[in-house]
């Protein structure tokens, strides 16, 4: 089921997200999230962004993979990385790399806006799979990218709060509309309201 995305401004999205236990509608909500993030054309989505104060984030960076061309494949992915399709649940970085690198991030909770963030090059993480099984791996380049803004947001961090102040400041109006339900989206959304 499609379900629609919080914006900018809805409390939730601050919050940190809580463990999760025991949840017999865990593949429901896995389910549900992977038809949300295609459906708005994304390529991660955190369940606080669905409204449910979860530690659970999906990657999909496989696609964005394959849509790029040969010369951007080799800025954004190592040689060996193709991007994944994954879900992370309860997660925890254990490690992050020296190397760091700036690029742009948008975010579904906050339609038509992007900045340039800087994030380590590369994470080593550990969660559980959807099958529950637990996982310790090491990603990079835009793996590792997308999975750390994830994360940020079961952590109740949004990209902004990357962002140099000047930088944040310099959004306030567009931030504002997206609060208050002035902005358009190509998929469903719910704001503060």
């Amino acid at each position: 089921m499609i379900l629609p995305i919080i914006v900018y401004g809805h409390s939730i999205l601050k919050q940190k997200c809580s463990p999760i236990t025991e949840n017999p509608d865990l593949n429901t909500l896995v389910k549900d999230m992977w038809e949300t993030m295609q459906n708005a054309n994304g390529c991660g989505l955190a369940a606080p962004q669905i409204g449910q104060a979860k530690q659970l984030f999906i990657v999909d960076s496989n696609s964005v993979y394959r849509l790029m061309d040969n010369e951007d494949r080799i800025k954004y992915f190592d040689a060996a990385d193709h991007g994944i399709t994954e879900t992370f649940i309860n997660a925890r970085i254990t490690d992050y790399s020296e190397e760091q690198w700036d690029d742009y991030e948008g975010c579904l909770s906050i339609p038509g806006l992007s900045q340039k963030v800087k994030r380590p090059w590369s994470i080593t993480i550990e969660y559980l799979n959807a099958s529950l099984q637990p996982q310790k791996r090491s990603f990079s380049g835009a793996t590792a990218r997308t999975i750390q803004h994830e994360y940020d947001h079961t952590q109740g961090i949004l990209y902004l709060d990357h962002l140099k102040p000047f930088t944040k400041k310099l959004m306030e109006t567009k931030l504002r509309k997206i609060k208050n339900g002035q902005t358009e989206s190509n998929y469903p959304v719910k704001f503060l309201k």
